[in-house]
Order: structure tokens, then C-alpha cells, then sequence
């Protein structure tokens, strides 16, 4: 555990901004896009709304504290509760899925750069960021959280978003030898990249860089 006590507020208040505002904002566009593509489930549910109790996930959001505070703010993960969708009722079929599947991390992206405009400003007026440290802090761990939700719901490896996508994209032969066999081993995949080889584990090998590079350029460092 790497935490500076320095950090523990505005780690605090983006873990509050995420559980409150962004895992909400996530699960509430996978239920507009399936609603505006004619499936009605989150709706019947309750899921069409940005109330951030309809979407709480106990286990999702206890992940996302316990990792951003023993990564120091450096990863966070969790999620919500994973929005209702039956892809039956959605217009254009599996490109209609996989719509209804971007639009969760397309609002990662959104957020990011909304928490990135503020921050740039503040990056390139070092003696006003001086001033405001608290606000620094938490603007850059909001950045890099939403970087990292959306990069890694892009996975395509299910049970994530970018799983349908993949989906989509292939021809019906192909989906139907494929998608059995990562719908069975996809947590065990998925844990496989998150954690082995302990210490430099293979998800954090790829994605360091990627993320790095999308925080650049919003950011502008």
C-alpha cells in the first residue's frame, strides 16, 4: 500500500464523484441508447434514470475503494450495477447491441475530458494550481479513473462492453464458435490479465501507455 495520507481527500472525494455521478452516467447511456433503439427493459426496470441508488453495485463499489486507496489513486475498478437490455427488441440487431455497449464507456470518455478542460487550464497556470491543490488532485484522479473504465469495458472479452462489439463485428459463423467459449472462460481471462504475473501484470503492461497518452493529450503534459 502505497497511499500518501496527503492524497486521502481528493481520493475520497473522486471515489464520492464516481459512485455518485460517473458509474450512474454509465449504466444511464447503455439504458437511453437502448431505449432510443427500442428496447424498453432498463425503463421497466428503473434503470432509466440518473438516481445513483437504481444503479449501486455493493461488491462494484467496494472494489473501486479498495483499489483506488491501495493503489495510492493510481487504478481505480468497479462498476455498477450492469443495466437490463434485451437486444431482441433493438432496431438493427447486433449493430443495435453493440451501440447500446459503446455508449457506457463513450460516457467514460465524456467525462474524462470534462474533468480534463479544467484541469489543463489549471496545468498551464502552475501559480494558480499551486493554489488550488485539493482541486488538482482530484481533477487528475477523475481524469485518469474514467480513462481506465473506458479502456477496460472496451476489453472484448465478456461480460464487458467490448465484448458485444466484437460480436458485431464478426460474421454469424464465427461469433457462434467464438462466443461460447468466452462467455464460459471470460472471468477467468480477465483475471489472468488483471493479476498475473504479480507485480507487472499483463493488462497494466498494455494499458499504462495507452492511458498515459489519451491523459496527455486531454490534459495537455
Amino acid at each position: 500500500m502505497n497511499l500518501d495520507p496527503s492524497q486521502l481527500l481528493p481520493i475520497a472525494i473522486v471515489i464520492a464523484i464516481m459512485l455518485l455521478v460517473g458509474f450512474p452516467v454509465h449504466e444511464f447511456s447503455h439504458a437511453m441508447a437502448a431505449y432510443r433503439l427500442g428496447d424498453g427493459t432498463a425503463k421497466l426496470f428503473g434503470r432509466l434514470t440518473l438516481n445513483p441508488i437504481a444503479h449501486f453495485d455493493p461488491m462494484g463499489g467496494t472494489l473501486l475503494v479498495v483499489s483506488m486507496v491501495l493503489s495510492g489513486g493510481g487504478f481505480g475498478f468497479g462498476w455498477a450495477k450492469p443495466t437490463p437490455v434485451n437486444a431482441l427488441n433493438l432496431e438493427g440487431g447486433r449493430r443495435g447491441d453493440a451501440i447500446v455497449a459503446l455508449a457506457g464507456p463513450l460516457s467514460n470518455l465524456v467525462l474524462a475530458i470534462a474533468g480534463a478542460i479544467p484541469l489543463r487550464y489549471l496545468v498551464a497556470n502552475p501559480e494558480l494550481a499551486v493554489q488550488l491543490p485539493l482541486l488538482v488532485n482530484v481533477l487528475f484522479y477523475f481524469v485518469q479513473i474514467n480513462l481506465i473504465l473506458m479502456l477496460f469495458n472496451l476489453i472484448p472479452i465478456p461480460p464487458l462492453d467490448g465484448s458485444h462489439v466484437l460480436f458485431a463485428a464478426l460474421d454469424r459463423e464465427t461469433e457462434w464458435r467464438v462466443r461460447p467459449i468466452l462467455e464460459q472462460y471470460g472471468f477467468i481471462i480477465l483475471f489472468a490479465l488483471i493479476l498475473f504475473p504479480f507485480g507487472d501484470p499483463i493488462l497494466g503492461r498494455i494499458f499504462t501507455p495507452i492511458i498515459d497518452a489519451f491523459f496527455s493529450l486531454l490534459v495537455g503534459t
